[in-house]
């Protein structure tokens, strides 16, 4: 028997681009010659609930059953002729269809307006004047989460345009609840769920479904769609994998989810689909499967088979988006965050620099894990193919890196060969805040496309990012920002509270550090988390060692996020709404001035933190003082060069993109200058300053006296870099 797959993402993830693990397994499967299809029924399940038609299913419900309504469902419920003129047009325009549209909508009365516009008020305020379509969008937004709360208070209390009955799948020790949704009956967007996938099984006709489940927000859909296709399509072989199972099911006892499904995989998916296709072919038997569980004799079994290596990373093969809606997707706008809005606003090719983390070491992070301890980077010419490949596949040539930490050094020659491709690509990616990322450094990514990264500031405080093994302290971290900021790349940071043994006073001192870090200019976007313990990361495994107490017993289905005690730090309780007020502010630009014991309900200490201490930091010397290992680099044009013989001078004519500018120099220099640009231009292997230092000290002088003199100056702004 021939293998056809179907990958499935069930509802929902964004509503902007395709989660990308389907279209990795099936750009895996091309290597392998093996026909493959995929769906996310996430964005088809929005598009036809969100239509005229789902509308019209939605209100007639509404109708017929006459449920007490809140003040806020009877007016949308009030207004349903308006929703229902409106819906289809206002997703078109989310889907750049319809951009006229734009100019109706801002002007105030065409959208129906439910309580999520109660917050217009604040609008100016908090984001200046917007232009035409990003404040329409911004209007569309909060027209559909109107419709959204409607759906959630009358349709369906686990609806979530990011997610779907994620409160059952959350470090649910037992599965009876999950268990018990699942044999309810379906509800109207399980039903619109359902319909989807049978006209997508009887187009595809395959023999096997995979569904990646990223999120706990998924499993319940997956779960539901796999009991759709046991009562319906009995033959079809049903298996599992992605986030949610690598770090929850990893201790999977309870057999009744394989009532549902009838293989769950952990870890990367490449070798272990590879194995389970041969062994429903009749390849292999059961006992060779990789990272699998399946349920035997009634009860759970877990097949390893680790003499079989995993797929490497330059064999994955190119993601393969071909047949997702890539034209459908919805670009919403949510201005509160910079970078939330960067997440939801815009289609974003999904693609991994290098698998795992070359840090490794954050006692907060699932460190134990193979797709985080692990690490195999790849190179700079892989991922440059693969990136044409996909921009000619999809039409898009925006990039977000999923890397948990990108390395520096793959950014550093992913960047060089985007310039000698003569690319143009907008990326963005995950990083730590490590002093590899110098000024020049953060050009080179900026000129190479790079527009944000986002990186872990955590608890920004020095003490606890020791206990944390961050590898950096908060005088890094402003530098590395502001080099980053000033290079033209937007920085959001995530913030961390609650780590065990955190104090209300280092709290207050990390929320000084990150109000200094806003004012300043250096971070332009952050969220605060609530420290969360994980089963698989070095805190979960050995809480005794950070002072906290495990307070969770291991259970029979999902097993990650622990429940601890911490009796030696504050009560974090106390600080999350604080912490937030404050941020939203920082955010805006205002509130600087503002007392620190103002943003909190509870009376907390005042701050340690010198109020200069991230001006002092900033405003230190640049040395200048390069090593002969360093790379040079030259990103800009090749001046045109004329020299003056009988006056024995010459001069540089640089090109810029808005304009030239001239250098006149000692007609040696000039000679010296010149050649060097061409030597170390992007499009050639890179020179290092020794090789410069011996070429200048054999024909001219003292190269330190170059590197501290008005030329070298000039050359470093318009695209000399040291790397």
């Amino acid at each position: 028997m021939t293998s056809k797959v179907l990958f499935v993402t069930p509802p929902f993830t964004q509503l902007n681009t395709p989660y990308p693990a389907t279209a990795y397994l099936k750009g895996f499967l091309n290597t392998l010659g093996t026909e493959s299809f995929q769906i996310d029924l996430g964005i088809e399940v929005i598009l036809e609930l969100f239509s005229k038609k789902g509308l019209t299913q939605i209100f007639d419900q509404i109708e017929t059953e006459k449920p007490e309504l809140s003040e806020n469902a009877s007016r949308i419920f009030r207004l349903r002729e308006n929703y229902l003129q409106t819906i289809n047009p206002v997703i078109l325009f989310l889907q750049d269809k319809n951009p006229t549209l734009a100019y109706h909508i801002v002007e105030g009365d065409f959208l129906p307006e439910a309580s999520r516009f109660e917050q217009l008020d604040d609008l100016i305020w908090a984001f200046g004047t917007l232009g035409i379509r990003d404040k329409a969008r911004y209007f569309a937004t909060l027209y559909l989460e109107d419709i959204g709360d409607l759906i959630t208070e009358v349709i369906d209390p686990h609806f979530g345009f990011s997610r779907y009955a994620e409160r059952l799948g959350m470090s649910a020790s037992s599965f009876d609840e999950m268990n018990e949704s699942l044999q309810a009956e379906s509800g109207l967007i399980d039903g619109i769920m359902l319909k989807l996938l049978r006209e997508r099984i009887d187009q595809v006709n395959p023999n096997v479904i995979a569904f990646s489940v990223p999120f706990p927000g998924n499993l319940y859909g997956a779960l539901k769609c796999g009991q759709f296709i046991k009562s319906q399509f009995p033959l079809i072989s049903v298996w599992m994998g992605g986030g949610f199972p690598n770090t929850e099911l990893r201790s999977l006892k309870d057999p009744r989810v394989f009532d549902y499904v009838d293989f769950i995989t952990l870890d990367d998916g490449e070798a272990p689909a590879r194995l389970l296709l041969d062994h429903l072919e009749g390849k292999i038997n059961r006992d060779q499967l990789k990272r699998t569980f399946v349920r035997e004799d009634g009860q759970v079994k877990f097949y390893t088979n680790s003499k079989e290596k995993d797929i490497a990373q330059r064999d994955v093969g190119t993601t393969d988006y071909s047949d997702l809606k890539l034209q459908d997707y919805l670009s919403v706008i949510e201005v509160a965050n910079p970078m939330h809005r960067l997440w939801s606003d815009g289609r974003w090719n999904k693609l991994t620099l290098a698998h795992g983390c070359y840090w490794g070491k954050c006692t907060f992070c699932d460190i134990s894990l193979d797709y985080i301890g692990r690490y195999e980077p790849i190179t700079a010419e892989i991922l440059c193919d693969r990136i044409e490949q996909i921009i000619e596949q999809t039409g898009q040539n925006g990039f977000h890196f999923v890397d948990e930490a990108a390395p520096p050094a793959l950014m550093r020659d992913l960047a060089i060969e985007i310039l000698r491709r003569k690319l143009t690509v907008v990326w963005w990616t995950n990083i730590r805040f490590e002093s590899s990322f110098t000024m020049d450094l953060c050009r080179l990514l900026r000129a190479s496309g790079c527009i944000a990264v986002s990186g872990g500031l955590e608890v920004a405080s020095d003490r606890l990012l020791e206990l944390i093994k961050k590898g950096v302290t908060v005088a890094q971290v402003a530098q590395v920002t502001r080099n980053f900021t000033q290079s033209g790349i937007m920085v959001h940071a995530y913030l961390m509270y609650g780590f065990p043994t955190q104090t209300t006073q280092e709290t207050i001192d990390s929320l000084e550090m990150v109000r200094q870090l806003f004012e300043t200019g250096v971070l332009q976007s952050g969220f605060w988390h609530r420290f969360a313990m994980t089963a698989h990361s070095p805190v979960g495994m050995s809480p005794q060692s950070f002072s906290v107490k495990n307070l969770s017993p291991e259970g029979t289905f999902a097993n990650n996020e622990l429940s601890h005690e911490d009796p030696t730090g504050a009560n974090h309780d106390e600080f999350g709404e604080g912490l937030r007020k404050s941020l939203f502010n920082y955010m805006h630009g205002v509130g600087y001035d503002i007392p620190l014991q103002d943003w909190f309900e509870t009376e907390v200490p005042e701050t340690s933190i010198d109020e200069e201490y991230i001006s002092r930091i900033l405003n230190q010397a640049t040395d200048l003082n390069y090593k002969d290992h360093q790379r040079m680099i030259w990103i800009g044009e090749q001046p045109e060069l004329v020299v003056f013989e009988e006056e024995g001078s010459s001069e540089l004519i640089f090109s810029g993109k808005k304009e030239d500018f001239l250098v006149e120099l000692p007609a040696e220099l000039g000679i010296w200058v010149a050649d060097l640009l061409e030597r170390i231009s992007y499009r050639k292997k890179l020179q290092t300053i020794r090789q410069a230092r011996e070429s200048y000290e054999t024909e001219l002088g003292n190269f330190q006296e170059l590197v501290e003199s008005e030329v070298w100056e000039i050359l470093a702004e318009h695209g000399l870099l040291i790397l």
